[in-house]
């Protein structure tokens, strides 16, 4: 399968030249095997550049611009779809290519796997979501009462460590049941939200 990028070697707008070039580097960049075709030089080019683009993805004038992506005779996108394809870590599956081996690719959700302690393969840990989530449903509690203090400042940690709470007030004087309450989040403190 070759990738076929349709240009206008000749074009007389700057912003078409730029997106050709960032096309045209990204490729050769990423040792991808392509085929450059210009529009501007061959007739035959132009003619089937223009049928083979989809009405969807083509501007009202009904003339598509270069660059135009395709793999073989599939239509892949114009130079947004592309830099979409590029921002998102998608450009393989954009171009209908394989991956090269060693490559990490981003996983649909359905080709993610659930592993036993909950989290999903392929999510980095600690993300805000998963934090979120595994705090609303009570798990993880040796982690959450870490977490806890990571969100209090340095010397109501260390009041802490020492008795104390962050108002000043003896955990000693605090029944050992109210003081279980009070860390596993009972209440919160002001300003948290």
């Amino acid at each position: 399968m070759v990738i076929k990028v349709f240009v206008a070697t000749s074009s007389g707008s700057i912003a078409i030249r730029k997106k050709q070039q960032e096309v045209v580097g990204f490729l050769e960049a990423n040792k991808i095997d392509f085929k450059e075709l210009d529009i501007a030089g061959d007739e035959d080019n132009r003619r089937w550049m223009r049928e083979n683009v989809p009405g969807e993805k083509k501007p009202q004038n009904g003339i598509p611009l270069p660059p135009q992506i395709f793999n073989e005779e599939q239509y892949c996108g114009d130079f947004d779809s592309f830099f979409s394809a590029k921002e998102e870590n998608i450009i393989y599956s954009f171009l209908g290519l394989a991956p090269p081996p060693g490559s990490q690719v981003a996983k649909s959700p359905e080709e993610t796997s659930s592993l036993p302690n909950g989290e999903v393969a392929g999510e980095a840990e600690g993300t805000t979501e998963g934090t979120e989530k595994a705090e609303d449903s009570g798990e993880n509690e040796g982690q959450d009462e870490n977490r806890e203090d990571a969100g209090n400042p340095p010397e109501a940690q260390q009041n802490e460590e020492e008795g104390e709470t962050a108002a000043g007030e003896q955990m000693e004087d605090i029944p050992e049941e109210a003081a279980e309450e009070e860390a596993e989040g009972g209440e919160e403190e002001p300003g948290e939200d």
